[in-house]
């Protein structure tokens, strides 16, 4: 009980510094970081009595692994191989080679200009992936560039939290460990993922037949805490056993729901490792010797910008695009403290050089976001080749568009954007495309196809495209934050412009409906409905009724069709989007406090949930009034979300 007082403080000082950094749109890390500078020992010194902090602490970097592996993807790294491996190897590798160099120069050992190197090689996977998602550059050049590098990085934290133990060695000993390191690993690996792949699907079936969140949880702990373990009596470390945790399951189809139920374990405990990343941060020493900590700072940034500049520029990006990639990449990562932390576990470096690194990584993290925010406009000034290039395709857009108007603007031109193409094609109809696969629209351009680089989420590119003389738009990607962008552009630039949008689900029809488009397409629903008018067609229903009935379904935006009872078989998805409608059964038992009220009376609608059908004595009645009076026996079948839909149970079983 002596603990408690520090630990509510603990938590409480967290929960304050989060809400700080994500109302300054920062990093959380970073929370964490100050968090622990302050009551480390460096400063306030409020957490000496609390012992084993440091161990559970461990954990945090246990389920970051594991995380790590879970999102490992055999068919992503081959369709990205040329990325991941080239040039995030090349990043990886010349970034530990420049370190090493400077290091040795400064009369230290190769050892620890390798370890440096590969902390300082590192970028921060969970704040450049968030940026990259809110800012829609994704699937951009420089985007595509920055993922690949970060799915290298990742990889490489493995190989290296395994060889850095050896460098405390004697030079004698060194080889000899790296290699019995290097083999334990290579073993261990092998056998678990030969045995381990044939064996985790039949085991997850199994455990999730009980249907049971409590077991399956429990199940998820031990496979991830017991190869963790494994490896650790193998000698290696509890990291590597976790990443191959991470592996095995991200081949079944339960990996999405795993990856939900791990998250709260991954948040807290990573939090607590950065706390003690930052009790690690002796603030008097840093700020005695600010010169040297922002001279690792200014090289830091310096260094890795002009590596990845000139790399990206190898593989063939342009100047301005190799630029953005050397911008997002060149602060520090997450996975730089992992590495700082294990060398200051091993008093592999001195003091001084640990407490630099380690401030100029926190600092640069904290200007990460900054220079993302600030890449564009530093690209415009210092690279006359992406005016050129943005002049040339918004004169391109104009000149193919000047002298058309009432033509069709398609966004997106992947399968479904060729499609519509086609048929506006047969039909006659101008039309336009705008896409920002480089190589599509090459072999696109080539067939003679009216396609044109250009990213239809930027307000000129639209201008330039003719969006205020066009006759029709269609949004054929199924992004609806991306969708949303563009809406709002084309809606500035032609408040009566039709926009048809097309979306998975109908999960965000209503929020693109609010948006500005004249129609949503939801893929799912509209596929029940070609199935259904060959399935009536065939039972003999007039042609002309089942397009009635289609006709209705559309004018009231698919309101009889949205949400479906959710079972066994979607238990992945359902975890995946707690936020999608479903329909839920409830009985109305004896008891029951919605007996005897009517619908208006007990406001299920206030829940945000929909009544959507009363059965009543097998007979089951639609779109059911307020003033429909429930009575035993009722089956009552509700549409919400699944936080709603439970509030609603409640109200109609208990009240």
């Amino acid at each position: 009980m002596d603990t408690l007082p520090t630990i509510v403080m603990l938590l409480g000082a967290s929960v304050v510094s989060v809400i700080v950094f994500r109302s300054a749109n920062l990093p959380p890390v970073l929370g964490y970081l100050l968090v622990g500078t302050v009551i480390g020992p460096h400063a306030l010194d409020l957490v000496g009595g609390v012992s084993g902090m440091q161990h559970l602490a461990e954990f945090g970097v246990v389920f970051l692994m594991f995380s790590i592996g879970l999102e490992f993807s055999l068919p992503k790294l081959y369709a990205m191989k040329r990325i991941v491996f080239g040039l995030g190897l090349l990043q990886v590798m010349v970034t530990i080679a420049v370190v090493t160099a400077i290091v040795t120069a400064l009369k230290l050992s190769w050892q620890e200009g390798v370890a440096l190197g590969g902390a300082l090689a590192m970028s921060s996977t969970a704040v450049l992936t968030k940026l990259l998602t809110e800012r829609l550059e994704l699937d951009k050049a420089h985007g595509r560039e920055v993922m690949g590098v970060l799915l290298f990085q990742d990889i490489a934290v493995v190989p290296l939290l395994i060889l850095i133990p050896s460098f405390s060695e004697s030079p004698e000993r060194m080889a000899t460990m790296m290699g019995l390191a290097m083999l334990k690993a290579v073993v261990v690996l092998s056998l678990v993922l030969f045995f381990g792949q044939r064996l985790m699907s039949k085991w997850f079936f199994i455990v999730a037949r009980g249907k049971s969140a409590e077991l399956f949880m429990l199940n998820v702990l031990l496979i991830t805490l017991g190869l963790a373990y494994l490896t650790e009596v193998a000698g290696l470390s509890l990291a590597l056993g976790a990443f191959v945790a991470g592996i095995l399951i991200s081949e079944t189809q339960y990996r999405h729901h795993v990856e939900e139920d791990i998250k709260p374990f991954r948040d807290v405990l990573m939090g607590l490792f950065f706390v003690t990343i930052g009790m690690m941060l002796d603030i008097p020493l840093v700020l005695a010797n600010a010169p040297l900590v922002l001279g690792v700072l200014g090289a830091l940034l310096a260094v890795k910008f002009a590596l990845v500049l000139g790399l990206s520029r190898l593989f063939g990006s342009t100047f301005g695009g190799a630029m953005r990639t050397g911008l997002w990449l060149c602060a520090g990562g997450e996975f730089g403290f992992v590495l700082l932390s294990e060398m200051r576990h091993l008093q592999l470096l001195p003091a001084m050089v640990l407490q630099a690194v380690l401030a100029a990584l926190v600092l640069s993290m904290l200007l990460a976001p900054l220079i993302v925010q600030y890449s564009n406009q530093i690209v415009l000034r210092f690279a006359a080749s992406e005016w050129l290039m943005r002049s040339m395709q918004m004169t391109q857009l104009a000149a193919r568009t000047m002298n058309t108007d009432k033509h069709v603007v398609i966004c997106g031109y992947g399968r479904t954007g060729q499609y519509l193409a086609r048929f506006m094609e047969q039909e006659d109809v101008n039309y336009l495309a705008l896409d920002l696969d480089p190589e599509r629209i090459r072999e696109a351009t080539a067939a003679g196809e009216n396609v044109i680089y250009g990213d239809a989420a930027r307000r000129e590119t639209l201008a330039a495209a003719g969006v205020g003389r066009a006759s029709v738009m269609i949004i054929s990607f199924a992004d609806a934050r991306a969708a949303e962008r563009v809406l709002e552009h084309a809606r500035q630039i032609n408040p009566d412009l039709p926009i048809v949008v097309r979306t998975l689900d109908e999960k965000d029809l209503d929020v693109l409906l609010h948006a500005g488009a004249a129609e949503v397409v939801p893929e799912t629903l509209e596929t029940s409905m070609v199935l259904a008018s060959h399935a009536l067609r065939h039972l003999g229903v007039p042609h002309a009724q089942v397009l009635e009935h289609f006709r209705q379904t559309r004018i009231g935006h698919y309101k009889t069709l949205r949400g479906f009872f959710h079972g066994e078989s979607d238990f992945e998805e359902e975890a995946h989007d707690s936020d999608e409608a479903r329909l839920h059964s409830i009985l109305l038992g004896e008891g029951a406090h919605a007996i005897g009220r009517t619908l208006g009376e007990l406001a299920l609608q206030e829940l945000g949930v929909e009544v959507t059908a009363v059965r009543r004595r097998k007979i089951r009645a639609l779109e059911p009034s307020p003033e429909t009076r429930f009575g035993a026996g009722d089956v009552v079948v509700l549409r919400g979300t699944s936080g709603a839909l439970s509030a609603a149970e409640e109200r109609l079983l208990q009240g």
